[in-house]
């Protein structure tokens, strides 16, 4: 959305809010001020965060995209919370209606307007401190049925959604590169939206990534903000670093671990598929950067019976599991980050968060290890995901 009718929206549901509040804190002396300053506050702030974002202006300094972003935070609590103020007040009236009762709502309207901004000020102090703490460690098990005796055990530790930016920097980065690499995985996978913006703003910032440690290396694969922030440029840069970035294509890992002499099929039927598609959305970019979790598999070899794939968008998971893959790694729905967003989610992917099964394909759904636009996450943790390949029962 064009800058100027964004900024008009904000001002308006700014409006609203302050239409709905305001009046009912007239005998708080000195609730409607202060309240009144933050909204104006926030409408200003908001849009700032999108000021030259696509375009030759100057972008905004970090710091005020850091008061826009958590202005931005605060705010949406605040219009969701008014939104309910108002249903409940509603439903109130219609019970008195219906039931022909006589009560003094002046109470009740003047409580639940402080209550509105203290609660949604309270929730955006817990979501910052969520959002900027070290990802947890999710640990998961994934049941594989015919799984090689090689392969049991067998651990890939997910990063996804890191969204490398205005309030996520180096220093973030290094914490999470110290966690995976205390975990001793034997692959890393970062599925998508690893940055939210270019590489000449970002380079320095993405650069731990080059120190993440696992048996086998690491493997990544395309979001949709890497095509908002140039995925060309950005492909270039992680290969630079040492990452393999996976285009809709594959690589066989070889994992048996044995001295004895074995022969060729035998380390084929021991070795794991890992394969890449690009963004699901990849094709509005770059018509050569269609998503095809078929094509990733061209090539690879019949003996090799286990087959995972990383992809971004969770709705990539009925064209992974015609190809025949057992496990699709994804990410992109951040869990939701934070109440009410988590309630969309499932208008888009089929997939919020966690481990489901479509068909006879596994899908894990990463609630992200960073987190996008406003630094606020409650409700739904970031994670750094650990998961172990074990035989099904």
């Amino acid at each position: 959305m064009p800058l100027r009718p964004l900024t008009l929206l904000i001002a308006l549901l700014h409006v609203y809010v302050g239409l709905r509040l305001l009046p009912a804190l007239q005998a708080w002396t000195l609730a409607w001020p202060l309240l009144l300053a933050a909204l104006v506050v926030s409408a200003a702030t908001m849009p700032l965060p999108f000021i030259g974002r696509r375009s030759a202006r100057r972008p905004m300094p970090d710091v005020w995209k850091w008061i826009g972003l958590l202005s931005m935070g605060w705010f949406s609590s605040m219009f969701v919370l008014t939104i309910v103020r108002d249903a409940g007040l509603l439903l109130g009236w219609l019970a008195t209606l219906i039931g022909g009762w006589e009560i003094d709502g002046q109470p009740w309207r003047s409580w639940s307007a402080v209550a509105v901004p203290l609660a949604a000020t309270v929730i955006s102090l817990i979501g910052l401190l969520n959002a900027r703490r070290t990802a947890g460690v999710v640990r998961v098990d994934v049941p594989i049925r015919d799984l090689p005796r090689a392969l049991s055990g067998f651990t890939i530790a997910q990063l996804s959604d890191i969204h490398v930016g205005p309030t996520i920097k180096r220093g973030y980065i290094q914490r999470i590169v110290e966690a995976v690499n205390g975990l001793g995985a034997d692959m890393v996978a970062i599925t998508g939206d690893l940055v939210d913006g270019t590489v000449h703003e970002l380079r320095d910032h993405v650069a731990p990534l080059a120190s993440l440690r696992a048996r086998h290396g690491t493997f990544v694969v395309t979001g949709n903000h890497e095509y908002y922030a140039g995925a060309h440029a950005w492909v270039d840069e992680l290969r630079r670093l040492g990452m393999r970035v996976l285009m809709n294509e594959h690589v066989v890992l070889q994992t048996r671990n044995t001295t004895g002499a074995q022969t060729e099929e035998e380390e084929l039927e021991s070795a794991l598929v890992v394969a890449g598609v690009t963004d699901y959305t990849a094709v509005h970019f770059d018509a050569a950067h269609a998503s095809d979790p078929q094509g990733a598999l061209y090539g690879a070899p019949p003996l090799v019976h286990t087959r995972l794939l990383l992809a971004h968008q969770p709705r990539s998971a009925p064209a992974a599991a015609d190809a025949g893959f057992h496990l699709q790694l994804s990410g992109h729905t951040h869990g939701g980050q934070f109440f009410p967003w988590n309630l969309f989610v499932p208008l888009q992917q089929p997939f919020t968060a966690g481990l489901h099964k479509l068909r006879e394909m596994w899908v894990y759904t990463s609630r992200g290890t960073g987190y996008w636009g406003p630094p606020k996450r409650f409700g739904a943790p970031s994670e750094i995901t650990l998961l172990r390949l074990v035989q099904a029962v």
